[in-house]
């Protein structure tokens, strides 16, 4: 008889279940040889462990089977439970131990605790139907199987530099009625997958997606004082399942095929160069502090899964309410393996890290020099090519953009940018600082070793002010948050043009565009990886709301009418994405060297002002750059010289060109003061005065020597 047979023999019964002793690992619900399945979880301090089997939907349990103590090694309970119907199983634990919380143990008994390594969680199957809140038992485990067939899709690789990331929410991109897909689709990965062919047309080749783990949409709902519109956690940064994919961004959800549904959907995207990233967020969970909910990990083992104060209160780092112990080996390995099964099953390109700042903190909350979790992503074999990306802060004060714990593989959000480049644009910034981020932060990156791609460059994301709002709103309108106005940041270095809101003056129109287009220039001429905001490229809106978290409505619905409306700005963002595309001096994998090392008799970069190699950095309103396509990729292949001219000010300025080889010409990529203001790379018209362009007010000019 062979292993697997003798595996597959059960040894114990309980009423009419047939079990064995299980596998330790992996945790979770897994298939088991001879038609078993595989339970197994860990807890360091429960005293018991029982294993509560449903009925898919049924609101009390059908089953409850002791973990035998001889199917306990070390703090694992595990067991083979044969013959069950697995489609139509859903499954907890129950757990005993101590009940005492100066000790930091939160065990009770009467308590059904989801399993923190469920792979599918039901309960709550389609988005915004209303919970039985007499049912106390809102998430529970299914068993998943791996039927998928991939086709010989595999995570594309793309290099680093090489990245255009779109973040996107998944409800939000094509819930809208507007969005033009049948109705069962709106606000789904099917959705998502539908729209695939304008992510295509648009150019951008990852899309980056707010969290899709399982979250409770009911979580701290409420209504608006004001108008009794249920606000919801509609961003979903508050994770109850971390193994698990939403199933109500599914629109097979209600049928538990949200597995196949996001495969298929990450599956096509490659298919069109397009890899995922998933916002993933460690820092806290669902269960909040002291007065939350005990879903999971706070009745598996909550002093393991958390950082307590010695009183046995919940660290709060990431403002809502609790912070997972994320350096304690347990969690540790729960992360890593997280992340694994999201590569190895779900074929994912790479992970945000939500306030990553957090994962550096010890036990007592103080930052680590070399944080174990970090070195242990970073250097896993599994995620080896997958992208790591740090929001590198956390709500606890520890900012560390240019000095995240690397390990030579993370990237940041580089907030820096994102501060500066606003400033530039309104005018009110330095043009030494502007420069430092239009490289690539070799001031942040470039001593410690770190490439150009390490700053991931943005201006607008979903956290704050969309772009057509930071050029309309002076200010933050959060009132439909039903808080008064007090959420949400009140840095925001934005200008209205003008006007407070909406406005039918052309001029101040005219403007807002302008200062649009502005940014998507520079963001998308910069070194680093560019990011752009879901909509931006066509002026989405969201009243002036800089904190949309909790709407299910318009403030948060991509509106698609708007790429008609705002056609002008969509093809100025489509041809600014193919022209970067379309040069590698612009994608460079290692920091300008300011000299001419390839003997081109142009050093790889070089700074202007209104006089051609007389860059004035007194000024934070005129700075222009040259890039020598010589030095692309580090000299490794031959470019077009590439000038940008930048007046922020608001008086129009006559800039001197450099002058290029006598074969060749200036011609006109992109000019944001005039119209058209675009055209297709390889299209553009030649300058009819070489010598020098007049730039209007609040405009930049990008000119291609060739």
């Amino acid at each position: 008889m062979t292993p697997e047979r003798i595996d597959a023999h059960p040894t114990h019964r309980h009423g009419e279940f047939k079990l064995r002793p299980g596998k330790p690992f992996p945790f979770g619900a897994t298939p088991a040889p001879g038609g078993g399945i595989n339970f197994s979880i860990f807890s360091s301090h429960a005293t018991s462990c029982s294993l509560v089997l449903f009925d898919k939907g049924a609101p009390a349990p059908k089953a409850e089977i002791p973990f035998p103590d001889e199917f306990r090694i070390g703090n694992v309970y595990s067991m083979v439970v044969f013959d069950l119907d697995y489609e139509n199983l859903e499954y907890g634990y129950r757990m005993d131990g101590p009940h005492n919380f100066q000790q930091g143990h939160w065990f009770d008994k009467t308590k059904i605790l989801l399993d923190p390594y469920a792979k599918v969680i039901g309960g709550r199957d389609v988005w915004g139907a209303e919970p039985d809140w007499n049912n106390i038992y809102q998430h529970r485990g299914r068993v998943a199987f791996d039927d998928f067939d991939w086709e010989g899709d595999r995570p594309l690789e793309i290099p680093p530099e090489d990245q255009i990331i779109y973040e996107l929410h998944v409800r939000s991109f094509t819930r809208d009625p507007s969005s033009g897909i049948k109705e069962s689709h709106r606000g789904t990965f099917a959705g998502l997958r539908d729209k695939i062919p304008y992510l295509k047309a648009l150019g951008i080749n990852a899309v980056e997606l707010m969290p899709i783990y399982e979250f409770d949409e009911f979580e701290n709902s409420r209504p608006n004082p004001e108008t009794g519109e249920l606000l919801l956690n509609y961003w979903g940064y508050s994770t109850v399942g971390f193994f698990a994919p939403k199933a109500g961004y599914a629109a097979t959800g209600k049928l538990g095929m949200q597995v196949d549904e996001l495969k298929a959907l990450v599956k096509e995207l490659h298919k069109n160069g397009i890899e995922v990233i998933l916002d993933v967020v460690f820092n806290h969970t669902a269960e909040g502090n002291e007065r939350g909910p005990t879903i999971s990990f706070r009745g598996v083992d909550n002093k393991t899964y958390y950082m307590l104060t010695p009183e046995g209160y919940y660290f709060n780092f990431s403002g809502t309410g609790n912070t997972l112990n994320c350096n304690n080996p347990i969690v540790r390995g729960m992360v890593l393996d997280c992340l694994r099964y999201w590569a190895a099953e779900y074929h994912i390109d790479g992970f945000r890290f939500d306030l990553a700042a957090i994962l550096g903190r010890d036990p007592w909350g103080a930052p680590l020099a070399n944080p174990p979790l970090l070195e242990s992503l970073a250097f896993d074999p599994i995620l080896a090519k997958c992208k790591l990306i740090a929001e590198a802060w956390d709500a606890g004060g520890l900012y560390q953009v240019g000095s995240f714990p690397a390990f030579g593989r993370w990237a940041e959000w580089n907030g820096k940018y994102r501060d500066s480049l606003r400033k530039f644009l309104k005018g009110d910034g330095s043009a030494g600082d502007a420069a430092q981020r239009l490289q690539g932060s070799p001031d942040l990156y470039a001593a410690s070793g770190r490439a150009p791609a390490t700053s991931i460059n943005f201006i607008t994301c979903h956290d704050g002010f969309t772009l057509m709002d930071l050029v309309s709103y002076n200010g933050k309108h959060n009132e439909a948050n039903g808080e008064n106005n007090n959420d949400g940041s009140n840095d925001n270095d934005s200008w209205n043009c003008g006007w407070e809101g909406p406005t039918d003056n052309p001029a101040i129109q005219s403007l807002r565009r302008r200062q649009i287009k502005n940014a998507a220039a520079l963001l998308l001429v910069s070194q680093g990886v560019p990011m752009i905001l879901m909509g931006d490229e066509m002026g989405r809106t969201q009243q002036g709301n800089n904190n949309t978290y909790c709407h299910d409505n318009a403030l948060n619905w991509l509106d698609w009418t708007l790429a008609e409306r705002e056609s002008g700005l969509l093809e100025f963002f489509r041809h600014c994405i193919a022209f970067r595309r379309a040069h590698p001096v612009l994608r460079n994998p290692y920091h300008f060297q300011n000299r001419d090392y390839v003997g081109s008799g142009y050093p790889d970069i070089s700074w202007h002002g209104v006089k051609a190699w007389d860059a004035d950095w007194s000024s934070g309103h005129l700075l222009a750059f040259l890039l020598c396509g010589a030095h692309a990729k580090g000299g490794t292949v031959r470019d077009d010289f590439i000038y940008v001219a930048m007046n922020l000010h608001w008086q129009a300025h006559w800039f001197e060109l450099p002058q290029l080889p006598p074969e060749k010409s200036w011609f006109v990529f992109a000019n944001t003061g005039a119209d058209p203001s675009s055209w297709d790379p390889g299209s553009e018209p030649r300058l009819e005065n070489q010598q020098g362009i007049l730039l209007g007010e609040r405009s930049v000019v990008i000119l291609v020597g060739r």
